[in-house]
């Protein structure tokens, strides 16, 4: 069983603690509980000397979070090692200096899970919480996780924002509004970089590419055009 420990400068609502422990606790997909276990023994070289969380990755951030940032699955030597959404990685490394001149965390720097880093008006998340082999999940996978992300969307009751980091986090949104009827078909829906939708409940949906270094290695998601995702959605969100 992993501990959750919070990263958050607000108290968590019992209900959150609660979605948290039960995400690090899952055991539901055999695939990717062996994948990670297995990682988390093996190790990278350069992290030998650690002790890799290899558990479920829960959400973290602000429980009064106005935008949501959702992602794919954690990285199989950074989220999976360090137990914390974009910890440890090149994802994060890119990510989290525009969240802090954004005004979404206030530091530049995400190394661990006890770094002090925290979140204001923001909660990281993904749709799926086990790094997958070769970051391709099973739809079954996205399925059988899906509940976590329902959970937690559940009780971040101020949300207006849902910035997703990619296609596959942008078809998981949909297919949560989809399973609440708040949209009829995903199909209605295209993504695109920069892209934003005023869904049918009042919240917006902001799309963005996935800062993986896939993405910002060649140069097809670079710090101007991420720093603009976050602006856009300060304004949608009605955030000073």
């Amino acid at each position: 069983m992993g501990t959750v420990r919070r990263s958050t400068s607000k108290p968590l609502p019992a209900a959150l603690i609660q979605i948290q422990q039960n995400i690090a606790d899952c055991e539901q997909c055999e695939r990717l509980r062996t994948y990670c276990k297995g990682i988390g023994e093996t190790k990278r070289k350069a992290y030998r000397d650690q002790t890799y969380w290899a558990r479920p990755v829960p959400g973290f951030g602000d429980p009064k979070a106005r935008v949501l940032i959702a992602g794919l699955a954690p990285g199989a030597h950074g989220a999976n090692r360090t137990g914390r959404p974009f910890t440890g990685d090149g994802a994060g490394y890119f990510m989290y200096p525009v969240l802090h001149e954004t005004g979404f965390a206030t530091q530049a720097l995400a190394v661990s899970r006890d770094d002090g880093l925290r979140l204001r008006d923001a909660w990281i998340a993904s749709v799926v919480r086990c790094a997958p082999p070769g970051d391709k999940p099973t739809p079954q996978e996205l399925r059988t996780c899906s509940m976590h992300f329902a959970a937690e969307l559940g009780e971040l009751k101020r949300l207006r924002v849902v910035v997703c980091l990619g296609k596959i986090a942008f078809d998981g949104y949909l297919a949560y509004l989809l399973s609440k009827r708040v949209i009829e078909r995903k199909s209605a829906y295209r993504f695109a970089h920069g892209v934003h939708y005023e869904m049918p409940d009042g919240r917006y949906l902001l799309c963005s590419y996935h800062p993986s270094l896939r993405n910002t290695n060649t140069g097809r998601l670079d710090k101007a055009m991420f720093t603009r995702i976050f602006v856009k959605a300060r304004e949608l969100a009605a955030l000073k």
